[in-house]
């Protein structure tokens, strides 16, 4: 594990004993990025109602891993107890079985109201569907994905 990522693991130790939260940091690298992934009893509270509370402690994290080590091109996230692994495999599975729905009836479907990170996984999943196309429609909170046939024109 390179220095930095050890950096960024003690810093986000540092930060769950100051809440006084017990925990465990792993860290798995992937071609994309680097998942720490923290392990709690606790992790009710660290995900809170649909994940809020977990993008919140990814940003103040980010922002202090920047104020600590400066601008670092490592791209990386906190997932508590693999909650975010589980829901990014949910949306994966929702994103194939809308574009089969297209596939066989020829017509679009809209999604639900997605955050950026849940609507860059259903357009990276369908991108293994030639005769699929993703498209981002809406104002944040209320962005959506549309699934459409692919027209060729």
């Amino acid at each position: 594990m390179g220095e930095n990522l050890e950096k960024i693991k003690k810093i986000i130790e540092e930060i769950l004993n100051k809440m006084g939260i017990p925990g465990m940091v792993d860290v798995f690298e992937t071609m994309e990025n680097v998942r720490f992934s923290l392990h709690s009893p606790e992790a009710g509270l660290l995900i809170g109602d649909n994940g809020q509370n977990l993008i919140a402690l990814n940003h103040v994290i980010k922002r202090i891993v920047e104020k600590n080590l400066g601008k670092t091109e490592i791209a990386f996230s906190l997932d508590v107890n693999d909650y975010q692994k589980q829901k990014a495999e949910e949306i994966k599975d929702l994103a194939r079985m809308s574009a089969q729905r297209v596939r066989f009836f020829k017509k679009e479907v809209t999604l639900r109201p997605m955050t950026s990170y849940e609507r860059r996984i259903v357009h990276a999943v369908l991108t293994e569907y030639p005769d699929i196309v993703t498209e981002s429609v809406g104002e944040e909170p209320q962005r959506k994905v549309i699934i459409k046939p692919f027209s060729g024109n």
